[in-house]
């Protein structure tokens, strides 16, 4: 039986990366008079890959990624007001309204009269703790995990603390390389649930996973039967 049920937050249960692909279109027309949209596209996220361990994820990482970008591109040319603007994109993707998933309100309360439901997350603490205010969904979880990385570590980590055997504990998530393959590294199990637009960062070859055993859903709706049917 699973003991314990884990969701992803961000593009498991409600929307986020349209916000950062939206910031980048803002971002290439800001700097496209020095370079193509392309070459801005790579470069930044090039620059937000190194800098995930410096500065971690989220918001604030990837603001301060576009302005070490928007230097480099410009050789030390863009200006105070132009930097301005991407401070000033940063506060509007904090302000956004949340969006859920579609059928993750009515997943997670199903699951939460059977089983025992965490949260598991990267990010900013406060833009995290935030949105979990804001999905309504909070007092469904008995705790929330806030994390710099999803490794092995981490959720050995969190299997210990709440005293689950890793065959006992189950991931449900959007992203491959943080939410299914190191659960199952660790002896636990996982569900996908693939996000229309996913972050590059986050896949992992096929070749990679056609190593691995886990269940795939086609919208969140499919993961109640599937948990069923794991048991």
């Amino acid at each position: 039986m699973i003991a314990v049920i884990a969701f992803d937050a961000d593009d498991t249960l409600w929307h986020n990366e349209p916000l950062f692909l939206d910031t980048k279109s803002r971002f290439q027309r800001l700097l496209v008079s020095y370079h193509s949209p392309e070459w801005i596209e790579e470069r930044l996220h090039d620059t937000q890959v190194a800098n995930l361990r410096h500065f971690g994820y989220g918001i604030k990482s990837f603001t301060l990624s576009m302005i070490e970008t928007a230097i480099e591109l410009t050789e030390g040319r863009v200006k105070g007001h132009e930097i301005q603007q991407l401070v000033d994109f940063a506060k509007e993707m904090v302000r956004a309204p949340l969006r859920l998933v579609d059928g993750a309100e009515a997943t997670v309360r199903a699951l939460a009269n059977t089983h025992r439901l965490i949260l598991v997350t990267k990010g900013d603490l406060f833009d995290q703790e935030s949105k979990v205010a804001r999905s309504g969904l909070g007092d469904l979880f008995t705790d929330v995990e806030v994390v710099s990385e999803k490794t092995r570590t981490t959720y050995e980590a969190i299997v210990a603390k709440h005293g689950v055997e890793p065959g006992g504990f189950l991931m449900i998530g959007d992203s491959l390389r943080s939410d299914i393959l190191p659960v199952l590294e660790i002896g636990g199990h996982a569900i996908h649930v693939p996000y229309e637009t996913p972050w590059r960062h986050e896949e992992v070859p096929a070749d990679v996973m056609s190593r691995y055993s886990f269940q795939r859903a086609g919208h969140l709706g499919e993961v109640p039967g599937l948990v069923a049917a794991l048991e």
